[in-house]
């Protein structure tokens, strides 16, 4: 079989995570790595020394003509990048968000289908077993659901730069909160009709006109609610960074990650998607009122660490591109949960309800 050769653009924490994934997998090539500092040059080391690297993403393209691009810039660049790599014939695997826009993301889901090339977006929680279980068992609590999440981070040293770099383009609520919005959209199989939302900026030291911390809430069709918040920088707090916690009319599933919730851990990237257990709670109760099942521990087995994830996203890119897979509902889902994500900036920073 021909090897898939493929040009890695971006070599942070999630670029090199996927290139670590390509150098493992007998199916792809990396043709080229790149990057505007000295990140590709400690990528390829890690790789062993042996790839070409290149300072400029459209030298890159037309030298190395690849099949397919990962892109894993910060998202202010994607929208560009993604529709560079589609219109020279490449499939692209690219990082949440799919764009700084909706519009943008509209026009690079447009152009993938147009041009019949496979578009994978990055929600990795969507290839984790534990959190695939996790919204099984929130689909069996009945509705509306009451859905209730968070992801603070306490980010200092490298990570207080990539977060401010981030910031420069998208506020944590939109850049994290996509992850979330989606998780809440397939617990509830329902339409997003309204969000409110409020925000802090909590550091002089991030671009103006943007915020550190935010809070979302969702209304959906069905009745469902759910909020989600997030924070980053170094003055945020540890207590309670970490919840996931899913309330219905039959009882509650929520996420006990013992290990990943303690303090010092919500700056480490492996602890944001580990679940270790899932505690379900019955609301079944006789006439009395006294419960009639006991709690149940779901212990969850299955925890790939960062780098597997990531491998499993390439897993799921090879085989959209060898066995031809309509992507149609998988790219809609990612432009619908960045609709939701910048109608929840746009209330931030109007005060206002919005509806979707």
């Amino acid at each position: 079989m021909k090897k898939i050769r493929v040009l890695v653009v971006g070599c942070g924490n999630m670029g090199t995570a996927h290139a670590l994934a390509y150098h493992q997998m007998d199916e792809f090539e990396i043709c080229g790595i790149v990057s505007t500092g000295k990140s590709k040059e400690t990528l390829n080391e890690k790789l062993g020394g042996s790839y070409p690297l290149f300072a400029d993403y459209e030298v890159a393209l037309a030298e190395t003509k690849p099949d397919a691009v990962c892109i894993s810039t910060y998202p202010d660049t994607h929208e560009a990048f993604a529709l560079t790599a589609l219109n020279a014939d490449c499939h692209v695997f690219i990082e949440k968000p799919l764009a700084d826009t909706v519009a943008g993301a509209k026009k690079v889901a447009e152009t993938a289908l147009r041009l019949n090339k496979k578009l994978v977006i990055g929600y990795i929680l969507r290839v984790h077993p534990s959190w695939e279980k996790f919204v099984e068992v929130a689909q069996t609590m009945g509705k509306p659901l009451v859905m209730r999440m968070n992801l603070n981070q306490q980010s200092h040293g490298v990570m207080w730069n990539v977060h401010r770099n981030l910031m420069k383009s998208l506020s944590p609520i939109v850049d994290c909160g996509v992850h979330y919005i989606d998780v809440m959209c397939q617990m509830t199989r329902s339409k997003p009709v309204w969000v409110s939302a409020i925000g802090a900026r909590l550091s002089d030291d991030i671009p103006d006109g943007n915020y550190n911390y935010g809070q979302l809430q969702i209304r959906f069709e069905d009745g469902s609610v759910g909020w989600y918040e997030a924070g980053w920088g170094p003055m945020m707090s540890e207590t309670a960074f970490f919840v996931k916690d899913v309330i219905g009319p039959k009882g509650c599933v929520s996420i006990v990650a013992k290990d990943a919730a303690k303090a010092g851990q919500s700056d480490n990237v492996d602890a944001h998607t580990k679940t270790e257990s899932l505690k379900v709670h019955y609301a079944d109760i006789d006439a009395a009122n006294n419960f009639t099942r006991k709690d149940e521990w779901i212990d969850l087995t299955d925890e790939p660490d960062h780098n597997e994830l990531c491998k499993r996203e390439q897993t799921y890119f090879l085989n959209a591109i060898l066995e031809d897979k309509d992507l149609t509902d998988h790219i809609q889902d990612a432009v619908s949960s960045l609709e939701v994500a910048f109608a929840c900036d746009e209330s931030v920073k109007t005060g206002e309800v919005v509806r979707i």
